[in-house]
């Protein structure tokens, strides 16, 4: 007579040792606690994956349209200058505008703000500012301008002249160490060269 399922559960429940140990035996499957450190390997593999796939997609990335580019490679350049400016001229408070309005007056004794602002593509209202923080540091001094009585002309003090000459020299010796792959040449005729966009 075949066992029921019902019947089977009842034979079960009073099965003896040695029944039990002809029965055959379920296989044993590891804990979730014990498959951790394995999901653990997979999941760090496949990371070091993604990160791989990303790098090698990113060497074959085609940018030869943008390098075709006068304004990219402008911009790619200075970017690379800037960024080590801005840490060399932490010491002297100067950031590239502060730099740039400092040297112009240090070459140009009693130059006017709106001499500045031409000089050096400005706003007025952002000159204004700039002009008040430079004065209260006492780097610059306002003084009469000699030939127009309704302007004032704009002078570097001892302080601001001896910034400069350490602002300078450190500016010189930075782009000569960005431009190290340069001829001196080479150097001058870009310069020129980049200067016929903008001037």
């Amino acid at each position: 007579m075949p066992i029921t399922p019902q019947a089977g559960k009842v034979a079960e429940k009073g099965a003896t040792p040695a029944t039990m140990a002809l029965a055959p035996k379920t296989p044993c499957t590891p804990s979730a606690k014990a498959l951790r450190p394995i999901a653990k390997v997979a999941k760090v593999a496949k990371v070091a994956k993604v990160v791989k796939s990303a790098a090698t997609s990113a060497e074959q990335v085609d940018t030869r349209y943008l390098q075709s580019l006068m304004g990219y490679n402008a911009r790619r350049a200075a970017l690379s200058i800037i960024e080590l400016f801005l840490e060399r001229l932490a010491p002297y408070g100067l950031k590239p505008v502060d730099f740039s309005v400092m040297s112009t007056i240090g070459h140009n004794p009693g130059v006017t703000s709106r001499q500045l602002c031409t000089a050096l593509n400005l706003l007025p209202p952002n000159l204004v500012g700039l002009i008040q923080s430079l004065e209260a540091r006492g780097l610059i001094e306002r003084k009469p301008h000699p030939h127009d009585g309704r302007a004032v002309g704009l002078h570097a003090t001892p302080k601001g002249q001896a910034l400069m000459v350490q602002a300078e020299q450190t500016a010189t010796e930075l782009e000569t160490e960005k431009t190290a792959r340069l001829t001196p040449a080479e150097r001058k005729t870009l310069v020129a060269l980049l200067q016929k966009i903008y001037f």
